[in-house]
């Protein structure tokens, strides 16, 4: 958990947070407790996602099915606001890591009589969420959560909300609707998904828990290998064998309709389910109590900021400082007085239950006996952005992030000024061409073929080039510097090269070719606040880059093709050699038009994820 920054809102409804869990496609993910003390999940939808009708009625929808799911194996739904300014949903919390960090960082693969009872848990977790007449979509190990209990299921329902905005058009960062490597071959296929995808994705969370892999590998060979492969090809299930390899083999079988059902699936597991005993080795039980002892550590930020203004609570001469009591773990109810979340086929060894002084509570969570005010989506106002950034570990962050909105609009503006008079130039161009070509060979190149009026409208088609040129390259200079500082407030220290060669690179020869392309990776990759990216250098899966690399490798064929187009066809002495130059003009202009645009699209994606930074004080 990470503490709230001064972007962060300290009230959600009536839930006060405690600080960040996360973030995702949708939104941000905040720990944080009611007015009567219960510990809850608050997930903030993205505010390019709230100002979306169609998804925020698809939202709604899935919110209210999300609260008919009930049992002991998923996340409930306490409470929500669709119609929110920034629509919100509490569920309640789990004190537990992901399966995928229990995995991948806790443990290691689990052992068999664990993955048959985390096989158990999902069953029952999808038949609860099937039953509520949802689809999970996206179920994967950070979406599995590991308790003493038994394993829960959490973000059912979410990505049916966010496909009704993949449809209508919308490109949001990192909103996928399903994982790469968990998705099934229908999501693959962008066809109808039905329970069955969830059967699959079963299989795939399975055979992660087991072996530690992928079934179907990572997307280090690309993207859409993985995706062929989970459509067309057999997964590996080396590791696996008896019939936990069957039951998984069944599982991912590429049609629907040959998967196991939900009933047949518990009819198997239950068949290997030890009679007695915990799920869990003993280092992930371990890990669980120490995520326990976190939860109970985690303290109101504003409460704490109190205490540490007024040593004492207490009056009164010798008065020492007071203690407010630790507050009670509220769990959810149980139906039909089951143990919460208990295994099919295991018996949990409850942990002693902490006791608590009698008496009244008094200090910040003191339960209110009166109604209070509705809390405002910001309890206190947000910091300006051009509000320098708060010191980490005592160290202050150099400069100030400042929104480059203006500037990028500016910028984009002079860049569709100059796109259109390149298409201008193609069409001239194109006219010339063919008038050179029409010509026998060896024609001087001023011959009488509308020479004059051709000479004359080349130059002044070059006069407003560079009269449309000097005001964009002035402005891309101040941007990039601007974006370069902003990136170097996010991630101090970790953008490559000082300040000043934002500007200067571009301008020494040689360093042209690979100075700014360097310096803009780092800005595109610490402007992401999704990155996961600790070093500075090596290939980045991402769109953002994708995008950088396309419009870098055009500028660099343009660049290179204007040296060679040094001089004008009019200085050439036969029309061959006119001809030659007209069509490097004319091919240098059909590269420029794609240039132009993957340009603006590079400035509005950087400044984009810079603005939400800025505006989350990140």
């Amino acid at each position: 958990m990470e503490p709230l920054g001064d972007g962060d809102p300290r009230w959600v409804g009536a839930y006060r947070l405690l600080g960040r869990l996360g973030a995702g496609g949708m939104g941000r993910v905040y720990l944080a407790r009611s007015e009567r003390g219960r510990t809850v999940a608050v997930k903030v939808v993205q505010e390019e996602l709230a100002r979306q009708p169609s998804f925020r009625e698809r939202f709604a929808k899935e919110v209210t099915a999300a609260r008919r799911v009930g049992g002991e194996w998923t996340a409930p739904v306490l409470d929500a606001d669709t119609g929110a300014a920034t629509p919100w949903v509490a569920t309640g919390y789990i004190a537990g890591p992901s399966l995928q960090a229990v995995v991948d960082e806790d443990y290691g693969p689990l052992p068999e009589h664990s993955v048959y009872a985390l096989a158990a848990g999902l069953v029952e977790a999808l038949r609860a969420i099937h039953g509520a007449g949802l689809v999970h979509r996206d179920l994967k190990p950070s979406n599995v959560l590991v308790t003493i209990d038994g394993p829960k299921v959490i973000d059912f329902g979410i990505a049916r909300a966010l496909d009704s905005v993949t449809e209508s058009g919308l490109t949001q960062t990192g909103a996928v609707i399903g994982s790469p490597g968990f998705m099934s071959p229908e999501q693959v296929r962008g066809e109808r998904v039905t329970p069955a995808s969830d059967i699959f994705c079963l299989g795939s969370v399975l055979a992660y828990a087991a072996t530690g892999r992928m079934p179907f590998g990572t997307a280090d060979s690309g993207f859409h290998a993985l995706l062929f492969r989970i459509a067309e090809e057999a997964p590996d299930l080396s590791g696996l064998s008896g019939p936990l390899r069957g039951l998984v083999e069944d599982c991912l079988a590429k049609a629907a309709a040959e998967r196991p059902t939900l009933d047949d699936l518990a009819a198997r597991v239950g068949a290997h389910a030890p009679a007695g005993g915990t799920w869990l080795p003993g280092e992930v039980l371990a890990q669980l109590g120490r995520h326990a002892v976190q939860l109970l550590d985690s303290e109101d930020p504003d409460a704490v900021a109190g205490a540490l203004a007024r040593p004492s609570l207490a009056t009164g001469p010798g008065a020492g400082p007071a203690t407010p009591p630790p507050l009670p773990h509220t769990a959810p109810n149980t139906p039909h007085g089951s143990p919460v979340g208990a295994v099919p086929g295991y018996a949990p060894t409850v942990p002693p239950q902490p006791s608590y002084p009698s008496g009244p509570v008094t200090g910040p969570y003191a339960p209110q006996t009166h109604q209070q005010a509705p809390r405002p989506w910001h309890s206190t106002p947000p910091p300006p952005a051009t509000a320098p950034y708060p010191a980490v570990n005592g160290v202050a962050r150099p400069g100030a992030a400042r929104s480059a909105r203006t500037l990028s609009l500016a910028l984009c503006a002079g860049l569709s000024a100059l796109l259109l008079c390149t298409l201008v130039q193609l069409v001239l161009d194109f006219r010339l061409y063919d008038e050179l070509d029409g010509l026998p060979d060896g024609t001087l190149v001023h011959a009488d073929f509308a020479y004059d009026s051709l000479r004359t409208t080349t130059d002044v088609m070059a006069v407003l080039n560079l009269l449309f040129s000097l005001p964009v390259v002035v402005l891309w200079l101040v941007w990039f510097w601007r974006v370069r500082m902003n990136a170097e407030a996010f991630a101090p220290g970790q953008i490559r090269y000082a300040p000043g060669w934002a500007i200067g690179a571009w301008f020494v020869p040689v360093a042209w070719f690979f100075m700014p392309k360097q310096i803009m990776n780092d800005i595109c990759d610490h402007s992401d606040p999704t990155s996961t990216r600790t070093t500075w250098y090596g290939p980045r899966q991402s769109s953002n880059r994708g995008l950088l690399n396309g419009w870098w490798t055009m500028w660099l064929i343009g660049m290179v093709g204007g040296f060679l187009n040094f001089e004008y066809w009019y200085d050439a002495g036969t029309v061959e050699e006119a001809g030659g130059t007209a069509a490097l003009s004319v091919f240098l202009d059909l590269l420029a038009v794609p240039s132009a645009v993957l340009a603006i699209l590079v400035v509005l994606r950087l400044t984009s994820l810079q603005e939400d930074r800025v505006k989350a004080g990140r």
